[in-house]
């Protein structure tokens, strides 16, 4: 049978992992990799961030979506890494290992596996994540494709930054892109073929299937003194009322501000007849940072000022506002879309 047609039910797991492991990186951190019952992580910190994500066929991808694009395996490798390397990086962290568990049904073919090895590897590279590498995992089988990647990482002797130490006065600021992602989610779920799509619309469709989250912001953010961060992942509104809820102040969204990150979408809208401010409000994935910072601090390499944290006033109703006025939290929800 030619190599191309194999699937994974045509090898043994030890075959298939043979196959696996010289594709992955390995970095100093790992003490014990792949291969035993559990992996030796070093933690020179003393301290461990840890953080969790899943992605599920059909659920946060499609095989082929709408409009003809075929996802990967590099692609679903890549977000895997990058998704979770997001989680660490907004702690003000930098993460070390990786542990992926695979479930994918016997059909799907081994070089699919093998690209998303790749794919991890690759976004651990590319993203800027040279003390991470992959220290084990799991192969299962199941009728859908699921990956789990757990992520553990370190502060460096840093404090973390958390979600609840925003205060009035601060200064709101991002980093990495909004509403690229969910533009290129719009565009894979349309109708519109992939082939009339110009650079620039396939660009925002990379930005959904491979995410470049600004790995360097993170711990820069730290050492500046943020106040607070997280990721956005499910969208500015719905995460910066995670913040504003955890720290008990108000987001003031300047719409001005918001209006630059709007502007490269316009085209997309335009063919697609919906509203940039939509996808830069409610979408998610592009996994920047939302961070404040106290007032009259030098903001960091990478972050932009989007607005300012105001004291709760009665009735609070919504954390989050754009120029003063009410915003509604919109965004993803698992359970919910």
């Amino acid at each position: 049978m030619p190599e191309e047609q194999l699937t994974v039910q045509d090898l043994s797991e030890s075959e298939l992992l043979a196959r696996i492991f010289p594709r992955l990186n390995h970095s100093p951190s790992i003490l014990l990799g792949p291969g035993d019952d559990a992996a030796l992580v070093a933690a020179p910190d003393g301290r461990t961030l840890i953080s969790i994500d899943t992605q599920t066929q059909d659920q946060d991808f499609r095989l082929v979506w709408n409009n003809g694009y075929r996802t990967s395996g590099y692609d679903v490798g890549w977000k895997a890494a990058a998704q979770n390397l997001s989680d660490i990086n907004a702690m003000g962290g930098s993460a070390t290992s990786l542990v992926v568990s695979l479930t994918m049904p016997p059909a799907t073919a081994v070089d699919w596996v093998e690209a998303f090895a790749d794919g991890l590897t690759a976004a651990i590279r590319a993203l800027g994540a040279p003390d991470c590498s992959v220290a084990g995992g799991d192969l299962g089988s199941g009728r859908e494709i699921a990956v789990t990647v757990a992520v553990v990482g370190t502060l460096s002797g840093m404090a973390p930054v958390l979600r609840s130490g925003a205060r009035p006065g601060d200064v709101v600021a991002v980093a990495g892109t909004l509403g690229r992602a969910a533009a290129g989610w719009a565009l894979l779920e349309s109708n519109v073929p992939l082939g009339t799509l110009s650079a620039g619309l396939l660009g925002l469709i990379d930005n959904q299937c491979r995410p470049v989250p600004p790995l360097s912001a993170g711990p820069l953010a730290a050492r500046a003194g943020a106040s607070s961060m997280l990721d956005v992942s499910d969208g500015l509104l719905r995460d910066g009322g995670r913040l504003a809820a955890a720290s008990n102040v108000v987001l003031d969204f300047d719409p001005v501000a918001l209006k630059i990150h709007s502007l490269p979408l316009e085209p997309a809208a335009a063919l697609l007849g919906e509203e940039a401010i939509s996808w830069v409000l409610g979408g998610g994935e592009d996994h920047g940072l939302l961070a404040t910072f106290p007032a009259g601090i030098q903001l960091p390499q990478g972050f932009t000022a989007i607005g300012s944290v105001q004291a709760v006033v009665e009735p609070p109703g919504s954390g989050v506002r754009i120029a003063g006025q009410a915003a509604d939290t919109v965004g993803w929800d698992h359970f919910a879309d």
